[in-house]
């Protein structure tokens, strides 16, 4: 079974296990990406996607999985490993994306911290850029952050992009 017999919002990705990368089109705005399987952004925040049975880069020590079709070959003790299901459609339960920032953060000041999804594009992006935007960065910088160090495809869909921007509005405003 394929994982687009499953998730409705998945996309065709073309997989060079030479070069670790990532080839396709996201299905926001028919967007083009070419991105390694994970990216550092900086300090102990990596993103990224993934396919079954990739070997985890053994530097990671906290697994953060937006994406319940693939995952990971791990051959090293990880300090902390959770699974959240989100599609690439909707802006998910804002309740649980504040509890993964918060996760996410408190993981990264013990280690490197990979989030990810299917492409390390929209819904990583999304953990991400929220993670960021909690530790003192706007939008704008959060996301051309992410765009800089993973992709100008990251947050393409433009729910996920409208919504931090938001988010950041309202909370200045308050």
């Amino acid at each position: 079974m394929s994982n687009r017999d499953s998730d409705p919002t998945a996309i065709p990705i073309e997989f060079d296990p030479r070069e670790q990368r990532m080839v396709g089109t996201a299905i926001h705005g028919d967007t083009p990406f070419d991105v390694p399987f994970v990216s550092h952004i900086e300090g102990n925040l990596w993103t990224g996607g993934c396919q079954t049975g990739l070997i985890l880069p053994k530097n990671i020590v906290h697994l953060v999985s937006l994406y319940q079709w693939e995952r990971y070959k791990i051959g090293h003790k990880l300090a902390s490993e959770s699974y959240h299901f989100f599609y690439d459609a909707d802006v998910p339960d804002v309740e649980h994306l504040r509890a993964l920032s918060a996760w996410v953060r408190y993981c990264m000041m013990d280690g490197p911290t990979l989030v990810h999804c299917q492409a390390g594009l929209n819904r990583s992006g999304l953990v991400a850029a929220l993670v960021l935007m909690d530790a003192g960065r706007t939008a704008d910088e959060a996301i051309t952050l992410l765009r800089a160090k993973r992709s100008p495809a990251v947050l393409c869909n433009p729910k996920f992009e409208r919504w931090l921007r938001q988010l950041k509005r309202k909370m200045a405003s308050t």
